[in-house]
């Protein structure tokens, strides 16, 4: 493996072969927790991501042709490869993106599960046989892959969404361009390592890293992708749609959120609380299904908002390698300013603002009440770890302003009244919803994804095999 990533200096990984950048470029890459030197990595050029391309394109004629054993069998390997590489993964979470060592063992366990998943789904690309008006014809469907699958990566949850989402591909047959986030080059690559270890073929699963603003277009409007699969912001994801759209090229947007959680006044508190901090606080709030919004049943308001403020004071802010640590550093100067400008904002036109200080590069968890829909935060996504509490008088008060908003990626809903929860889940806009439990939830199985502004489509391994592959209809005339 010449050219991995013990140096520290990130090749590019296409064609089964480690290389620089076709420019010679390198960009630094930062451990947000005190903004010191991390890596330096290949910055990627029209050209890098054309020979990336050209390499997944020429790999998958043959690829495709593989059977269920094959796929299968890589991909139970790349899992036990990654089990063995379990520290250095750990480690990468932590410095390069600045997990707390609790959420990088929790994404690490996660992605795991993500690739053997993936494996089981090699059996299950299936189509069906179909009742024919014409006597004598045998019709049914097949299932074959697309060819070339773009997949786009975000900082946050790294190594869950390389995971599932290249795995995927590469269970039915597809082979793959992947971009991730300039801020998370390295736990890409590493994966890159794992990947040729375990034996997939050169050219099947190629990496390009660089800066997305500069080469995203290049490879989202590039002629020979078949399909495109995006995690980031909602003002991106509208800009690749629209190249998407122009060129016909099927894909799945998984974009920003303002999640809303009710807490009704039969809820047990209790049971509600480290839920709800969960909910937000998990990565510091630096993830698309965080809690921001939660509209409280008034007979409970003050009791919320007193036990909430306790339990933010006592959520850990020392060692990232040490298990009591749950708020991370935020990832960037930009979104630290953003987040310091919400709340400054909230302050400023009247909120109560509980928290909200700053330790270096960390964000205490911050509450706001008294929030108004003049303020930022009221509608557009912080993303960090910041959220408001409202009082409401009732339930339908609350499902409306749960649904008052562009966004609709996950809900959740405390109650013991089981027609009031699934009157929520009927009713709500987003397109995940919890009883009882927090809007930060995942599994490999489910179709993962939102509505509105929240994005395009579903992701997980049936919602994956769907999109990543396309029905042909055949009949025989007997």
């Amino acid at each position: 493996m010449d050219g991995g990533t013990d140096s520290k200096s990130l090749k590019h990984f296409i064609a089964g072969q480690w290389v620089d950048a076709a420019a010679g470029a390198m960009f630094e890459v930062f451990n947000p927790l005190d903004d010191s030197h991390y890596a330096f990595a290949a910055k990627g050029t029209t050209e890098d991501i054309f020979n990336a391309v050209a390499a997944a394109k020429a790999a998958f004629t043959s690829y495709k042709e593989t059977t269920p054993t094959e796929r299968e069998r890589w991909l139970l390997r790349v899992a036990e490869i990654m089990e063995a590489r379990q520290k250095d993964l750990v480690n990468c979470l932590i410095d390069e993106i600045g997990s707390p060592v609790q959420k990088a063992m929790f994404e690490f366990t996660k992605g795991l599960t993500m690739i053997r998943a993936a494996a089981g789904l090699c059996r299950n690309v299936r189509g069906e046989t179909i009742p024919s008006d014409r006597p004598g014809t045998f019709s049914m469907s097949i299932r074959e892959p697309l060819g070339v699958v773009a997949v786009i990566t975000p900082f946050n949850v790294p190594l869950i969404k390389t995971t599932r989402l290249v795995a995927n591909a590469l269970a039915v047959g597809n082979t793959v361009v992947h971009l991730p986030s300039e801020m998370a080059p390295h736990l890409s690559l590493i994966f890159a390592e794992i990947v040729e270890e375990a034996g997939i073929p050169d050219g099947v699963y190629n990496v390009v890293t660089g800066m997305g603003a500069e080469i995203g277009d290049d490879l989202t409007g590039h002629k020979d992708i078949d399909f495109l699969t995006f995690t980031g912001s909602t003002l991106v994801g509208q800009h690749i749609n629209e190249i998407c759209a122009k060129n016909k090229t099927p894909n799945t947007l998984e974009l920003g959120g303002k999640s809303p959680t009710i807490i009704l006044a039969d809820a047990d508190l209790d049971n509600v609380m480290l839920l709800a901090a969960r909910s937000v606080f998990m990565f510091a709030g630096q993830a698309c299904i965080a809690s921001s919004r939660f509209y409280v049943e008034r007979p409970l308001y003050d009791e919320f908002v007193k036990r909430f403020s306790m339990i933010i004071r006592k959520l850990g802010m020392g060692d990232l390698r040490d298990p009591n640590t749950v708020i991370a550093p935020i990832i960037s100067p930009r979104q630290r300013e953003r987040i310091k400008s919400h709340i400054d904002d909230a302050r400023a036109k009247g909120a109560n603002v509980i928290g909200g200080e700053w330790e270096g590069n960390r964000c205490q968890p911050t509450l706001l009440t008294e929030v108004s829909e003049d303020m930022t935060v009221c509608q557009t996504e912080t993303f960090g770890p910041v959220t408001a509490i409202y009082p409401i008088e009732n339930y339908e008060e609350g499902l409306e302003k749960a649904n008052d908003t562009e966004y609709g990626l996950s809900s959740a809903i405390f109650t013991k009244d089981i027609d009031k929860a699934f009157h929520f889940v009927r009713n709500s806009k987003a397109g995940m919803c919890h009883i009882n439990g927090p809007t930060i939830h995942d599994e490999a199985h489910v179709p993962f994804g939102g509505n509105g502004e929240s994005g395009v489509g579903r992701e997980g391994t049936d919602a994956d095999m769907e999109a990543m592959t396309e029905l042909k209809w055949v009949t025989v005339q007997l």
